[in-house]
């Protein structure tokens, strides 16, 4: 069984092959919908579109096997590319293209290492390169 990693939360979990990565650590106890760098992660764990990649709150940062994941969707594409309603997500992504997923989308193949509610850097390099 794949073993997923939490980094900030420092857990480890196992979960079955083919799982989605939200449901199984909403199971573990980790909140995965953090808002804009933590603030409204209180609210975001009962306010949120519950798995149907609209709302783009439970974005994660995959920071080890992403070739162990499933390819990135239509959905979870057109959530990380809309800049309305809600930019924060398509914010986040910027220079996190190649590791940032939302969880409600992500089927575990195989083992991994998460970073939950990456935070969004409006002042990197990467942001405005």
């Amino acid at each position: 069984m794949p073993v997923v990693k939490f980094v900030k939360e420092n857990k480890e979990i196992e979960v079955p092959t083919g799982a989605n990565l939200r449901q199984e650590a909403i199971k573990a106890g980790i909140n995965v919908h953090q808002g804009l760098n933590g603030f409204g992660a209180n609210i975001n764990k009962f306010v949120n579109c519950h798995g149907l990649a609209q709302c783009g709150t439970c974005r994660v940062k995959i920071t080890k096997g992403m070739d162990h994941t499933n390819p990135m969707g239509l959905m979870e594409k057109a959530r990380f590319y809309n800049p309305l309603p809600d930019p924060i997500p398509c914010l986040s992504y910027i220079g996190n293209e190649g590791s940032m997923r939302l969880s409600c989308c992500v089927r575990v193949m195989g083992d991994i290492e998460v970073e939950t509610g990456p935070e969004l850097d409006l002042y990197g390099e990467n942001f405005f390169s």
